[in-house]
Order: structure tokens, then C-alpha cells, then sequence
């Protein structure tokens, strides 16, 4: 109540704990990061650095639950010195009760009041003023003490919420080992800079994002990328922040400051998302925010009506009944609690979504459109056969094409880096996102692409064989004459086909894009389950088909490159799946994996239907709330005390169930068909493809 549905009393402008190199702020639903609140509208005392990690405050210990709690004994002592006979005395100590349940929500919704903002706080306010004025103080003490109590209880709700997403800052270790010239020494972890050689033994937790440099192990990263098989690593690997070492020593060249990682990232986008409202925390305001002043309203109307009649005492007092009846301060934070506990509960399994939208959005996808390279494949593209015209060797047609390759950053061009046994000095080499890359090498113009961009002559039957055994083609042409094709192939994820098998179980239609041709495409699509495949798509074309299947069902792209990215912000919601996504991928998606296992899409469908209908419950209970008390309290079947009573007992229910949304998979479980030998079959006798080539 005190945030979502009081706010704040003043607008701040803080740093997030993030900033500070610790856990981050919490993040009211207006978008502005800002610190947790108290039920006065006063924000509460930022933590500082050292106490952001600390655990949850134990409830017996959390000073904002004091007030309230004063307040309840004070007002049971009323009620003894009442029912003893006592009446005066019974009088103060319930006003008493009164001024101190009163005074976490009164002084500041008479602040807000003075800069012309309305809320429950106020409705509150007029109603224990006008049960004072009737001579009821022991009513408006018990309005007092439920309102603070559920208050408290609703700002305790959104701190475990939100603690959920600080605890993943517990996954970064306090120190960190640099390699010296004078030796290794320890340093605090956010004090590790780029390029520093980390030291990191068997059983430690990684600092930062980093390149192995020497050494090899396991390393568990199930916290970070929800994949629950540790993952070997040697030389060249990256390493994620976090990710836990397993029994060998390693070095680690950093690729980030210790305070601006994969990890923190993570925190940051996180804590981005709770502050965007989705649909449904639209709707949920559009109806809360008019019915204070609809509220105010009814509530002077149905006083002006006892005036008419004759008998303004009774009408009055109904009058301060429907305030409260009718408040809608269950609506208001139906919604939120939901989101901040889904969105943190899906970053522990690796998913990040940067939007409430995005969230809600993901629980009506009924489409899966998925890209093929990097994302249904391995990402590691070998070249497998090299086919040249008389006079051109294999050795001099691959240094032809390194020497372009070298220009991209394509799976595609790593593999032909790999293969190529020297490079040659290239010039004006441009990059045709779709077709390949054209530029001088020694002299000489030079096109290495697809064979739809280039003509393959009288390589053309070669290039269908190739095909027809699962691998993309590369035509090398110098001048106007195609001098080799180039086969490359990648290994269909082991996961893929189990992950599709999933989705189609829950209903989700999956549809394959690939810049390939049609053969490549089928091959691949029959060994993963895929039936609908779109092959031979420039980006302008998978966009086409994405925006097209947009229009008639909600749609996720999935992709990880980027030709992927005009897809992805045409979708419904964009997926980008893996760390080594493109930056235009990344920025385009608004759900980012941070592991590459297939498997977390129908896991994360799953998680945001199932919060999607905690959310439309949260909405259609509150608004019950309020039809079914609005007439109850009109007629003055329920007083004051039973209708505040019935009210904070329904948020209590709102907010309980909000954090189920909490709940979710910490960990994908091993692969049902551990290296999926029948498909590794298949794909040795060509029925898996390589990569499109996606320029």
C-alpha cells in the first residue's frame, strides 16, 4: 500500500545499490528506482554497501512492523479497559492506539493531498477523522492498527520479493585472486579490473566475466545459465561471473570490471524490468487510480443523502464505511507483487526479462519461430570438404576466403579461419547481411557468400550434393568465375529436439528460419520436430514471416544474431538465447537467456503462464472485494471495523498469492537422451546441417 498503492511521499533520485557495487534498490512500479518506502510515504534509510547482502530482517526484528504492532496492543488494552467498565481510561488508550497506527500513513497522505495527489492513505485519513467526529475512537483505532498492520505486511511482501533478485549478487565471492609479477594477491572482488589474470581454484566462485588463459576443469554454471551439467572449459573458453570452479586451477583473463559483468547485468536488467508495467499492471491502474476520487464521490453523496432524509448521523458514518469498502488499494498492488516475484524468480533459472510487458506478454505465446544457427546448432561450424575448379587448390581457395572472413564475426567465418592455412591482405571488404562479403585481396576482387548471391557454373552439382549431406555451401568466386565451394557443417543441439517435443506438447506451434536452402533446412527441421520451415530468409524475409504470424497469434522469435535482430523487435516477444549473442540481438530481445539450453523456452512459457493467471486472479479477487462490500457497507449490514477487517484480509490474500508467482526451476534436469545418439547418427550421415550463412 505504502508503494504501490500510497507511493512514495517525496520523488527521489538515489543511486541503486547496484551502482554502489552491491545488490540493487528496490524498484517502485513508477519507474523511477527509488528505495523502499515507509507506510508514511518517507522513504526508508537506503542500506549501504555492506548491508544490501545481508538476509531479510526477521520479522520480530523489522522496525517497520513497530508502529503497528504498538498500535494492536494498545488497542486490545482498550477494548479490556472497556469491557471492564472503565471507560475513560478505555477512551485514551484507544486514541492512543489510534495516533499510533494512524501516524504511518496519515502525515503522509496529508503531503501528498497538499501537491494535489489523492490515495488510500487519505481515504484512511477522512475515514478515522469522521469515526473520531461521531465519537467512535475505538472503531477508528481499529481502522488505524488493520490499515498499518497490512501496510507493513505489504512493504515486508515486497522486500522478499525483490530479495530474491538482491541474493544473486550473493553469487559474486568477496575477494578475488590477481596474478602478479611479484605474485598472486587477494583484492575485493569489485575492485578487479579488464584484462586482469584471475586465479581461480578448485571449489571458487568466478569474480567477472573472463577467457581461460591456461588450465582445465568443470565449471558448475546452473545459477547463471540454468543448465544443471557442469561444463568443461580450457584454454579460449569464455566463463561467466559467478559460475563455480570444479577441480582444476585456472587463469582467467577478465573481460569486465568486477563491478559491471555478466552478473550485475543480469541485477540490473532485473531491477529495469520491475519498474516497466505490463498489460495487466496497466489495467490494474487505470481502474485504481479514478475510483479514489469516484470513492470521495459516493462517499459525500450518500452523507448528503442523510441530510435529505432527516437523519444525517447514520448516513455519515455509512458515508466513512463506503470510503473504506470501496478504497482500492487490493487492486493496486495485485499486480506488482506478482511481477517483481516472477521476473526475480525466473532470473535464478537464467531467463531475464526486461519488461512486466514482456512477462505478460510471454504467457499468451502460442508460436515459437526459432533461428537455426546458434540457436537449433551447436554454433560450431567445421569445415568438412573443400571442392575446387582445375587450377585452384584447397589451401589457396580457403586463404581467399579467410582473408574476407576475417572481417566477420559469423560462426561461419571461424570455421573457415580454422581451416585456412595463411591470410592474404585484403581491402574494401563490405559485409551484405543475407549474401556474404565482397573485397580486394591482393589485388584481386573477391566474393565468398551463399550460392543463391553467387553462381556456382559448373559447380553447381557439386553444391546440391554437399546440400543433400546436411551442409551449408560457400561459394568462393575471384573476378566474374566461381573457383571452389566450401562445405561446413554444425551439429543440431542435443537438447533440440526434446525442447521442440515440449513446446508442441503445450500447444505452441514452432516454425524454423533459416537463411539456408531448402534441402539443408529439412534435413535439420526433420531431426529436431520442426515441420513448418522457412528456408532461403534474408532478414528482411524472417522479419516478414515473424510480423505475419504476429498478426494471427502471440509470437516469440528466438535468435541469437544479428540478421535475427529485426525479427526479434518484430515479435511479439524477442528471445535472445546465450551469452555469445550479438549485441544487436540482445538489445532487440526483450527476453535474454544467459544459457544456450533449448529447453529453458517451454520452461519459461510454462513459468509465465502460470503467472499470468496468478495476475488475472489477484485482479478479478480485488475488484470482488470491492462489489461485494461497496452495498454491504451502503446499507450498513458491516461497520466500519468489519469492513476494514474484510478488506485487509483480502489484500493479505492478494499479496500471498502474488508470491506464488516466486516459485520456479532453479535448474534444467539432465538431457532425457544424454548425447542423443540416434541424432548423431543421423547427422554424421548428413542429415543435420550448418549454419546459414546470415550476412
Amino acid at each position: 500500500m505504502s508503494r504501490e498503492c500510497c507511493g512514495p511521499d517525496e520523488p527521489e533520485d538515489r543511486p541503486t545499490l547496484l551502482a554502489l557495487g552491491s545488490a540493487p534498490a528496490a524498484v517502485g512500479t513508477t519507474g523511477s528506482v527509488e528505495s523502499s518506502t515507509g507506510a508514511d510515504g518517507s522513504a526508508r534509510e537506503s542500506h549501504d554497501e555492506e548491508d544490501a547482502r545481508e538476509e531479510l530482517t526477521p520479522w520480530w526484528r523489522d522496525h517497520a512492523l513497530l508502529l503497528p504492532a504498538v498500535s494492536g496492543v494498545l488497542l486490545a488494552a482498550g477494548y479490556v479497559l472497556e469491557w471492564s467498565g472503565l471507560e475513560v481510561p478505555a477512551v485514551v488508550v484507544q486514541a492512543a492506539s489510534l495516533l499510533a497506527g494512524a501516524w504511518t500513513f496519515a502525515p503522509g497522505a496529508l503531503r501528498r493531498l497538499l501537491r494535489g495527489r489523492l490515495g488510500v492513505g487519505l481515504l484512511m485519513t477522512i475515514a478515522a477523522v469522521g469515526a473520531v467526529a461521531l465519537g467512535h475512537v475505538g472503531e477508528a483505532a481499529a481502522l488505524a492498527f488493520l490499515f498499518s498492520i497490512a501496510e507493513a505486511l505489504e512493504d515486508r511482501a515486497m522486500d522478499r520479493a525483490r530479495h530474491g533478485l538482491r541474493a544473486l549478487l550473493d553469487l559474486m565471492p568477496e575477494t578475488a585472486r590477481i596474478s602478479r609479477l611479484s605474485g598472486d594477491i587477494d583484492i575485493p572482488a569489485d575492485q578487479v579490473r579488464e584484462l586482469d589474470l584471475l586465479v581461480v581454484r578448485a571449489g571458487e566462485r568466478l569474480a567477472t566475466d573472463g577467457v581461460v588463459t591456461s588450465g582445465r576443469s568443470s565449471l558448475d554454471t546452473s545459477t547463471i545459465t540454468g543448465e544443471s551439467i557442469p561444463v568443461e572449459v580450457g584454454p579460449g573458453d569464455f566463463v561467466p561471473a559467478g559460475s563455480i570452479n570444479g577441480t582444476g586451477t585456472l587463469q582467467v583473463e577478465a573481460t569486465a570490471d568486477g563491478r559491471d559483468n555478466s552478473l550485475t547485468t543480469i541485477v540490473r536488467l532485473v531491477e529495469e524490468a520491475q519498474a516497466r508495467k505490463g498489460e495487466r499492471a496497466r489495467l490494474a491502474d487505470r481502474i485504481a487510480r479514478p475510483l479514489v476520487p469516484i470513492v470521495l464521490v459516493a462517499a459525500v453523496l450518500v452523507a448528503v443523502w442523510g441530510f435529505v432524509i432527516g437523519d444525517p448521523g447514520t448516513w455519515v458514518q455509512r458515508a466513512l464505511v463506503v470510503l473504506v469498502a470501496a478504497s482500492p488499494c487490493a487492486l493496486a498492488i495485485a499486480v506488482p507483487v506478482t511481477v517483481i516475484s516472477a521476473i526475480g524468480a525466473a532470473s535464478r533459472f537464467g531467463m531475464i526479462i526486461k519488461s512486466g510487458a514482456a512477462f505478460e506478454e510471454l504467457g499468451t505465446v502460442r508460436a515459437v519461430a526459432i533461428d537455426k544457427t546458434g540457436t537449433l546448432t551447436l554454433n560450431r561450424p567445421e569445415v568438412v570438404e573443400v571442392i575446387t575448379t582445375p587450377g585452384t587448390t584447397r589451401e589457396h581457395a580457403l586463404t581467399l576466403a579467410a582473408a574476407l572472413e576475417a572481417r566477420s564475426t559469423h560462426p561461419l567465418a571461424a570455421a573457415i579461419l580454422a581451416a585456412a592455412p595463411t591470410a592474404s591482405r585484403t581491402d574494401d571488404v563490405e559485409e551484405l547481411p543475407g549474401r556474404g562479403l565482397q573485397g580486394t585481396v591482393d589485388g584481386t576482387p573477391v566474393r565468398v557468400g551463399t550460392t543463391r548471391w553467387i553462381d556456382a557454373g559448373d559447380l553447381e552439382p557439386h553444391a546440391a550434393t554437399l546440400e543433400e549431406q546436411g551442409m551449408t555451401v560457400v561459394a568462393v568466386e575471384v573476378g566474374d568465375a566461381p573457383v571452389a565451394l566450401i562445405g561446413i557443417r554444425d551439429e543440431l543441439r542435443p537438447e533440440a529436439a526434446q525442447a521442440v517435443r515440449q513446446l508442441t506438447d503445450d500447444g505452441v506451434r514452432v516454425m524454423m528460419l533459416t537463411g539456408d536452402n531448402e534441402r539443408t533446412a529439412h534435413a535439420l527441421a526433420r531431426a529436431a520436430g520442426i515441420t513448418d520451415v522457412r528456408a532461403a530468409q534474408l532478414p528482411q524475409d524472417k522479419e516478414h514471416a515473424v510480423r505475419e504470424s504476429a498478426q494471427r497469434v502471440p509470437t516469440v522469435m528466438i535468435g541469437d544474431g544479428v540478421n535475427d535482430a529485426p525479427a526479434l523487435a518484430a515479435a511479439n516477444v524477442g528471445i535472445a538465447m546465450g551469452a555469445g549473442g550479438s549485441a544487436a540481438a540482445i538489445e532487440s530481445a526483450d527476453v535474454a537467456f544467459t544459457g544456450s539450453d533449448l529447453r529453458l523456452v517451454p520452461q519459461g512459457l510454462a513459468h509465465a503462464r502460470r503467472g499470468r493467471r496468478i495476475m488475472t486472479g489477484n485482479i478479478l479477487l480485488a475488484l470482488a472485494i470491492i462489489v461485494v462490500l461497496f452495498p454491504l457497507a451502503l446499507f450498513g449490514v458491516l461497520g466500519l471495523a468489519g469492513v476494514v477487517l474484510v478488506h485487509e484480509i483480502a489484500e493479505v490474500v492478494v499479496i500471498l498469492n502474488g508470491l506464488r508467482a516466486a516459485r520456479g526451476k532453479a535448474a534444467l534436469p539432465p538431457l532425457l537422451h544424454p548425447g542423443n545418439a540416434a541424432l548423431s547418427r543421423s547427422t554424421r550421415h548428413g542429415a543435420a546441417s550448418a549454419p546459414d550463412l546470415h550476412r
